[in-house]
This record gives C-alpha cells, structure tokens and sequence, in this order.
C-alpha cells in the first residue's frame, strides 16, 4: 500500500482508539463532555456497556493496525478492506439508530479510505 492510503489507514485506527480510550477509560469525565444528549445520571449506570462498545471499537483499531504490517501488499489492502468495511457498516448502523452525526464522524470517513485502498493499490 501507498504511504498515503496506510496514513489514512492510521488516521481512522486512532479514531477508534480514541473511542475505546473514552468509552472503557473516561465514560464517567470525558464521556458526560462528549455525549451532551445522553443524561448525565446514566453514565455511571452505563459504565459496563459502554466498555463493552469500547472493546469493539479496540477490535477494529488493531485490525487496521494489523493491516498496516502485513508485507504482501495484497493481504494488507484485504484486512484494511474487510476491517474498514466493518467501520462503514458500524458507523452506518450507529447514524440510523443512534445519531446521524456518526455517519459523519466515523462512517463517511472509512468508506472515503475504503475507496483509497480499492482505487489506489
């Protein structure tokens, strides 16, 4: 893969990696600043979901971050379509039962580095 496509890679990697870090680390501090709709006296009930939603979004971190070590090029370009694939459907998913916004945060993102690694291999 191009080192363009492999930084666009990182970038949506550490996205979810930041997810994970306020959804299983600062759900209780961070978490009430970033998530305004959500009531405030729900965060410490939730505690245990949202580590469970953190974890998740780990799996897709590392399975980015796997993609970026593979050698054969071809193998790299599967793993990053399959786990960017999931945050498509992930983030796809989140906007129509959750928030739109999701759509734009995580969703529309990946599919555009999707696109990258499909179009430029």
């Amino acid at each position: 893969m191009a080192l363009l496509t492999k930084a666009l890679i990182a970038v949506i990697a550490a996205e979810h990696l930041y997810i994970l870090w306020v959804e299983m680390f600062a759900w209780t501090t961070t978490g009430k600043r970033i998530f305004t709709s959500i009531d405030h006296t729900l965060f410490e009930k939730t505690k245990g979901l949202a580590a469970n939603q953190g974890l998740y979004n780990g799996f897709l971190s590392a399975g980015l971050i796997w993609s970026l070590f593979i050698g054969d090029p071809i193998w790299a370009a599967n793993i990053a379509v399959f786990f960017l694939s999931c945050v498509v459907i992930a983030g796809s998913y989140g906007a129509l039962t959750s928030s739109k916004s999701i759509f734009f945060k995580q969703a529309l993102p990946a599919l555009l580095v999707l696109l990258v690694v499909i179009l430029i291999p």
